[in-house]
This record gives C-alpha cells, structure tokens and sequence, in this order.
C-alpha cells in the first residue's frame, strides 16, 4: 500500500487554524526585524557611505522574514524566496543577520516537516544549505584582507580557527534543523499509520462481531431444531399410536396421551431454558447451561422406548468427567441420530452404544430401519457435523451391510481430564 511507504506518502494540508498561526508568526517576526534593524543601527551596525538608504533596509528585512507567513501551505516556495533575499540583503551589505537567520533556519526545518513530494523536499533543502556555504566561502573571500583579529592566544592560526568556527556553527544549525524536519515529518506519518491501523482495528472487530452474531444465530437455531425435531417426532408417534388404539386398546391410548404430554412439557421446558438463559445476558455461553449433558442420554433412548421401538442402550469403558462442551455436544448428536430414525427410518429396533476410549468419547447409534435416517432435507446430519467440526473430531453415517442406518461420531478430550 502506498501509505506505507514513507516517501509515497503525502501529508494532510494545513488547517485554518495553523494558517492564520503562521500568519501571525510571520508578521510579528517581520515587525521583530524591522525593530532590530533600528536596534542595529543605533549602535552603529550598517553604517558607512556605502550603506542603503533606510527604505531599502527594511524592505530586505521584511522581505525575508514575511514569507514565513505561508511557510505550510507553500513550504517549497517559501524556502526557496527567503534563501533567496537572505543572500540578496546580504549582499547589498544591509541585511540584518539575527532574526532573518532564524527565519532561515525555520524555513529549512519547515520544508523537511510540510514538504508535499520528499525527494523533491531533500533536494531543494540541500540546495540551499549549499548555496549558504558557497555564499560563506564568498564573502570570506572577499572580505578576508579587511577581517583583522586583536588579542589571538591560542595555538592555532587565528583567521584560519575563525574560519572552521564560522563553518563549524554553520554545519550544526543546518544539520540540526534538516533532521529535525524531517523528525517531525516521520512522527505525524506514524500518527496517520496508526490511525488507519486502528480504524483497520475497528473495521476487523465490526467483522468479527457480525461473525459471532451470525454463529451465535446458527447456534441457537441448531439448538431450537435439536430440541424442537426431536420432541415433536416423539410426540407425532405417540399421538399415531394414541389414534389406532382409541378404539381397540383404550390403556394404550392413555400410554401414548401420557407420553404426548411429557414429551410437550419437556420441550417448553427446554425451550424455556433457552430463551431464559438469552434474555437474562445475551452470551454466548449462557446458551450452554440449558442444554442437557450425555447423563441424561438414557432418557432420550426411553423415550424411543415409549415411541414403540426396541432400544438398547450401553455405555462401554470407564466413564470419565467430560468438557461441558463435548457432553452436550454428544447429547445433541445422539438425540439428533435418535429423532432421524423416528422421523424416517421406519426402524422397529434403536441400538446406542457409548464407549470412553483413551482421549476419545465414541458415540454409536444403529437401527434396521428401512428408510433414509438423514430425512429429506439432511438438517440433521448438517447439524451433527457443525458439532463435530467445533470438536475436531470424525463422523461416519450411511447404511449397514445388514440393512438399517448407522451414525457413528468420535469426539476428543482433553487426555487429562479423568484426573
């Protein structure tokens, strides 16, 4: 992306604000020169036949020092304007040299802090610290014969010391003030860096959030379809049978009203549970907590039980404390397998089989129906491998050799957790 690139990136304008601080910054500083002109003047400085006339002193003094004044809307321009009558004032011999340099110092720093294209930026602020130095070179050239120094103690020669301090000073400011330039121009980059970082923040957690809403929905509805499915089957078998024995087995009839009714009541009951445990905080895991683990897988085969089918149930291996999550995932598949073969299979015999393997909880559930045990639609095979998937384990279904249909599901554990 180009903003990540340091010299492809271009920074913001200026606001209204910092442009009328600038202006007031550049002329209060024109004012500060013209005042020191006539500081300067009054102790002599700039005096001689030679000297301008008044008007043109301070016309070079506010000449080079106003500009300041659009020094971020036009940081290139405006650098390249002060440089220029900083050397014209100076040479026409009436520049004065101490606000005027600060302004030329702060014209460099704000080129490297404001300038649009940074190439450019770093070739025109070299450009006129060159020209400062070669101006220096010339005026130490021309005036050299007339510079004479009284009272020299030290060791070295004493025009030529004068010399490498004037260069010396010269190299510090204007070295100081190009990385300061750019310094700041690489601090408000960062700031825009983390800026766009945090809105990419805020945009990846709207996602995020979208996400779990929607698998917190899928969630719920598999819940609803789990507990709804399986109960109603029960109960649309219950009252078929309830129908047939009306007349010709009147206690059967109460049997199956009997188990219309359980099957009613604890449906609502679960569906309460649910809907209780949503409108109480709205989390995610609260959903859990109304759902039933695998010890109470016995009652959903009593209830295929009750339906008319022949059941056996068996647990195999040593039971092991589970994970919330895998115990009611596990319930969830073998209600689920249970309610296809009532609603499909048109099975006379359920086997279901729970085995604790080393690590692993193995669910079986068989019958020798003769119909699809996946139904029409296959929501509840779908529903089986979204649980599976979460737990990183293996789901087998299909018919058996012998006839009937088959769910077989591995869930694995933690292999601590029987401590």
């Amino acid at each position: 992306m180009p903003a990540w690139n340091v010299d492809e990136w271009r920074r913001p304008g200026p606001t209204d604000r910092q442009r009328r601080t600038d202006l007031g910054i550049g002329v209060a500083l024109a004012a500060l020169a013209v005042l020191n002109l006539y500081v300067l003047r009054s102790t002599g400085y700039l005096a001689g036949e030679s000297a301008p006339r008044v008007p043109e002193q301070i016309l070079w003094a506010v000449a080079t020092t106003l500009p300041l004044a659009w020094r971020r809307r036009a940081p290139e321009a405006v650098a390249v304007v002060i440089s220029v009558f900083f050397i014209a004032g100076q040479v026409r011999g009436t520049q004065e040299q101490q606000v005027t340099s600060a302004v030329l110092f702060a014209a460099i720093y704000t080129l490297g802090a404001w300038g649009p294209g940074r190439q450019r930026a770093r070739t025109i602020r070299l450009a006129i610290i060159a020209a400062m130095f070669a101006w220096l070179t010339i005026s130490f050239v021309r005036s050299h014969a007339e510079i004479t120094i009284t009272d020299a103690s030290g060791e070295l020669p004493a025009l030529w010391s004068l010399v490498f301090n004037l260069y010396l000073q010269n190299a510090v400011f204007f070295a100081f003030v190009y990385l300061m330039g750019d310094a700041a121009w690489r601090g408000v980059w960062r700031e825009h860096r983390l800026a766009e970082q945090a809105d990419e923040l805020r945009a990846a957690q709207a996602v995020a959030a979208e996400q779990a809403v929607l698998q917190e929905r899928v969630r719920i509805a598999r819940e609803l379809h789990d507990v709804v499915a399986h109960h109603v089957s029960v109960m649309g078998i219950q009252a078929s049978a309830c129908r047939r024995a009306m007349v010709k087995d009147p206690p059967r009839a109460v049997i199956a009203l009997t188990a219309v009714e359980e099957g009613a009541r604890t449906a609502v009951d679960e569906l309460r549970r649910m809907l209780g445990a949503l409108r109480a905080t709205g989390e995610p895991h609260d959903l859990g907590e109304a759902v039933a683990g695998i010890d109470r897988l016995a009652e959903i085969t009593e209830r295929a039980a009750e339906a008319g089918l022949t059941v056996q149930f068996g647990v195999y291996g040593d039971p092991v404390p589970l994970p919330d999550s895998v115990s009611r995932a596990a319930y969830r598949i073998v209600q689920e397998a249970v309610t296809n073969t009532l609603k499909h299979a048109r099975a006379g015999s359920l086997d279901v089989r729970v085995r604790y393997l080393a690590g692993e909880l193995e669910l079986d559930v068989a019958d020798d129906g003769r119909g699809p045990a996946g139904g029409p639609g296959g929501m509840g095979l779908i529903g089986m491998r979204e649980r599976i998937t979460v737990h990183d384990g293996t789901l087998e279904h299909g018919a058996r050799s012998g006839g009937g249909f088959r769910v077989r599901a591995r869930l694995p554990y933690a292999a601590g957790v029987a401590a």
